[in-house]
């Protein structure tokens, strides 16, 4: 991804509430399905970290991206942002 795709995708994503909250339980294999279906929805998401969750935002970002096939957008404070293109054909795909 080019710095001016994720550039793109930041400033979509600055209008976006969070839909997901990551806590002490961590990332659990409903979770995963869960983010996995929001992505195949909408393509952009943004997870809120909460301060007792056990690991950093950054290495949580970074796990759900692996096991997504995701991107990590960017890691802006507590705040996670994802993109995956969904693979729906009648979706109106995000542009870059």
């Amino acid at each position: 991804m080019t710095s001016k795709q994720r550039s793109h995708l930041k400033s979509i994503a600055a209008n976006l509430d969070p839909i997901f909250q990551l806590g002490k339980g961590g990332i659990s294999e409903n979770m995963v399905k869960s983010i996995s279906d929001a992505l195949e929805a909408r393509e952009l998401i943004k997870i809120n970290v909460l301060t007792n969750a056990e690991e950093d935002a950054r290495s949580l970002a970074a796990e759900l991206a692996v096991t997504l096939r995701a991107e990590c957008v960017a890691v802006i404070g507590r705040k996670v942002i994802l993109y995956r293109r969904s693979s729906r054909k009648d979706f109106k795909h995000i542009e870059f």
